[in-house]
């Protein structure tokens, strides 16, 4: 008997260790897959029952001298960082300093509406005005200014800016909310919000190389700078912090919502200090992955509970999570609450990680997945621009052939020919739409596309026979409906 046992004991052990093995080998493919389509340029790690089963750095941290990401590098890990307001705010709770049903007002006096309570900003419930309406004019009115998390409240005051909706009727993600819970925490303690996080989350789950940023920067060797493609047709990454269109963004030192950096392994620190009881009893964090309901009675639409998103589906386990994007970079901590299960994603170069998390737990629990495929909009679009209609036409022959390697997406065809179209190059633009058109024969928003920059090339009749066939197709098109009307009169 004792031999038996042995036996199966070994047996087991043998199996789990295949079985290991083979998950590694699996998600090694799968990311591997997508570095070299250059659809992931960063660092990921996945664990179970707290233990690494797979980790691997991709790309480079810095382009321009070759510097690679490794195990070491650091990221702004952006709205991951709610996360971490939401449970400075939860501590305070469990410390009896607040209730989630207080107004903001009994800590912010100057707080101009004074319906909204603390549960509402953790759960995107409160309506508040967006950054952008509060902003925008005082940018233009205060160009060298630096705006921080005090100046929201004179914001709000001096613009009159009204609630976009009635607090806990609906729901409007929103970073300004996590702004604010943030002053709660300073307020409360006495303490910047900083040395809080510092002092009652990092140090406790023992995060030694996270901290909040000065613009998403610190003094860190390690530190992975943010790339991102200029158009859908450019074959090169550029410096997001070089780029007009991001440049925004540095004139906003805002806390609470987004600004944290960290690495993988110390995001996993966190995690087990969530498992473990180290930062929040088991009874808070049920509520914390509870979704919270809006006045019809009905889940919020991103099922956001209290700085955390959940997930319907509970085929593989509970499933609470959050991801982050700011410009040239995103990222993701999923957690498979029921299974013990970590999925921690940064990537530098602003790809998608939401389907990589999602089909990374897919292997993780067995399911087989499709190989990752490229982009045939991307690659068509990188040879149009660069080689001219030849080459583009050579490459989308190649694409269309081979399925098993490349798929071909309508909405990014559509992207990349008004990206063209907003660009002035207006023969790549039309060419593109047409090529639209004649891949998806049955898409009544490829005639419509296709229609708009013919008429705009003065084709009135041929855009108007296009109009037709999109309404044909989609007789609900109301803007085709209003435009063909225009040109007919």
């Amino acid at each position: 008997m004792i031999r038996k046992l042995g036996l199966l004991t070994l047996l087991f052990i043998t199996v789990t260790h295949v079985i290991a093995q083979n998950k590694q080998k699996e998600l090694d493919k799968y990311f591997s897959a997508l570095s070299q389509n250059q659809q992931f340029n960063g660092n990921v790690l996945i664990a179970e029952n707290g233990k690494i089963v797979y980790e691997k750095s991709f790309g480079y941290a810095d382009y321009s001298n070759k510097r690679t990401n490794t195990a070491q590098s650091s990221f702004p890990m952006a709205s991951i960082t709610k996360t971490f307001t939401s449970t400075a705010i939860l501590q305070l709770k469990e410390k009896g300093k607040l209730q989630l049903s207080d107004h903001v007002l009994k800590f912010l006096p100057d707080f101009p509406y004074s319906e909204v309570t603390v549960k509402q900003l953790l759960a995107h419930t409160a309506g508040l005005p967006i950054t952008d309406t509060l902003f925008d004019a005082m940018i233009l009115e205060h160009p060298d200014t630096v705006f921080t998390n005090k100046d929201l409240i004179p914001a709000f005051i001096s613009r009159k800016a009204p609630l976009i909706f009635k607090p806990g009727e609906d729901f409007s993600y929103n970073n300004v909310n996590y702004n604010i819970l943030a002053l709660i925490v300073e307020k409360i303690t006495g303490l910047s919000f900083e040395a809080y996080l510092k002092a009652n989350i990092f140090n406790p789950a023992g995060m030694k190389n996270t901290s909040l940023s000065l613009f998403f920067k610190r003094k860190d060797n390690n530190l992975s700078e943010r790339y991102s493609l200029k158009y859908p047709y450019s074959d090169k990454v550029q410096r997001a912090d070089t780029a007009a269109e991001f440049k925004i963004i540095y004139r906003f030192n805002c806390q609470g919502h987004g600004d944290i950096i960290s690495t993988t392994h110390d995001l996993l620190k966190y995690d087990e200090a969530l498992y473990n009881g180290t930062l929040l009893s088991n009874a808070t964090l049920k509520e914390a992955f509870t979704p919270v309901k809006i006045k019809n009675g009905k889940d919020n639409i991103q099922r956001y509970a209290l700085g955390w998103i959940t997930r319907e589906d509970t085929s593989m386990g509970e499933i609470v999570k959050h991801d982050g994007g700011l410009p040239g970079g995103r990222t993701m901590l999923l957690r498979n609450i029921t299974r013990h299960q970590t999925i921690i994603i940064f990537d530098n170069t602003a790809n998608n990680v939401i389907p990589y998390s999602d089909n990374a737990l897919r292997i993780l629990n067995g399911v087989i997945i499709e190989k990752p495929k490229q982009s045939g909009a991307r690659i068509y679009g990188v040879a149009l621009a660069k080689n001219g209609l030849e080459a583009g036409d050579k490459a989308l022959a190649e694409i269309k052939k081979d399925t098993s390697n490349y798929y071909l997406n309508e909405d990014e065809i559509n992207s990349l020919g008004y990206a063209f179209m907003s660009n002035n190059k207006e023969f790549e633009a039309e060419t593109t739409f047409k090529k639209n058109m004649q891949l998806f024969p049955l898409s009544w928003n490829t005639y419509d596309s296709y229609a708009e920059i013919l008429l705009k090339h003065g084709r009135k009749q041929d855009a108007i026979k296009m109009y037709q066939r999109s309404l044909e197709l989609n007789p609900n098109n109301e803007n085709g409906k209003m435009i063909l009307e225009q040109i007919l009169k």
